[in-house]
């Protein structure tokens, strides 16, 4: 799946087109490296993500195409999530 709609299925962030935007502008990487919107992600990877001052860190622990709003936490597991770099 990609990264992209792996961000806006699981609703970590809210819509697809500001999950391409945060990947072009290099604020997202998967297991330390910087990624496209385009990038493939798989079950395991850390996806970090980082917001002005906010950093969050998730491992995927599975990925649907679809998934109920309740459900989506189900897909990815946070590690870290600092208010402050």
């Amino acid at each position: 799946m990609r990264l992209d709609k792996f961000l806006k299925v699981s609703r970590l962030i809210k819509r697809r087109t500001i999950a391409k935007e945060a990947c072009n502008s290099g604020i997202i990487s998967i297991n330390g490296k910087t990624a496209k919107a385009s990038t493939d992600i798989a079950v395991g990877d850390v996806i970090e993500i980082r917001f002005g001052e906010k950093l969050t860190r998730v491992k995927v622990t599975e990925i649907r195409e679809h998934v109920l709003k309740k459900e989506a936490c189900e897909m990815y597991e946070v590690i870290q999530q600092d208010m402050e770099l």
